[in-house]
């Protein structure tokens, strides 16, 4: 880990002191990720209510600059500046990122298992079908009982994925099931979320800070 990345992880105690303790949670997560990424590897994340929100956000962060600038490697920026002034303007405007899914998305998909199959295994079909070995699931869920997340966290494990919770309270059930749980010491709903954000903004933050 880099120096300056480890003063993003530092700073987060620092502005929440309530979060100190679980800063080698958050490391630990950091260097899951990390490792994935160097292996090219994707992120699947979900959560319901606001956790889907939060899901959403953190696929934005990893997907787009998020403090530092993220040109396109050179390579591609050259292979898309033959295609003249179309092609120019995307070379000088995409951005690099980190590859990122929302499993809360692809409403069309979601509705159609729902109504055809089992609406509480939604996350775990999405997870069953894209994802690989070394892939990272992570589920947020405010008391970490969230079913239909415990299920595609299963999925997840049977494909040999690297799994996350980003929980509250006592941490459920996805804290017993995955490689990594960071527990937001809130019992409240929109407690454990308030301190859920900082938790994701410092984990992009870092994992920006180190490919970037």
């Amino acid at each position: 880990m880099k120096e300056s990345t480890k003063i993003i992880l530092t700073e987060l105690g620092e502005r929440y002191p309530v979060l100190k303790e679980v800063l080698p949670d958050v490391e630990s997560a950091f260097t899951l990720l990390k490792n994935a990424y160097e292996e090219e590897k994707t992120l699947y994340v979900c959560g319901n209510g606001g956790s889907c929100s939060d899901s959403e956000h953190i696929v934005g962060e990893l997907m787009k600059c998020f403090k530092k600038k993220r040109p396109l490697p050179k390579e591609m920026q050259e292979k898309l500046s033959v295609y003249g002034e179309k092609g120019e303007r995307l070379a000088n405007t995409l951005e690099n990122g980190l590859r990122a899914v929302s499993l809360c998305g692809h409403s069309g998909l979601s509705t159609a298992y729902a109504n055809d199959r089992d609406s509480m295994l939604v996350f775990a079909q999405q997870v069953s079908v894209w994802g690989k070995e070394g892939d990272v699931f992570m589920a947020l869920s405010t008391s970490g009982n969230s079913q239909n997340c415990v299920y595609a966290a299963l999925a997840a494990k049977a494909k040999s994925m690297k799994t996350i919770a980003l929980v509250g309270g006592m941490g459920g059930e996805l804290k017993t099931l995955c490689d990594v749980a960071i527990v937001a010491p809130e019992k409240e709903t929109y407690k454990v979320q308030e301190l859920h954000l900082p938790i994701y903004h410092c984990l992009c933050a870092m994992l920006e800070e180190e490919f970037f």
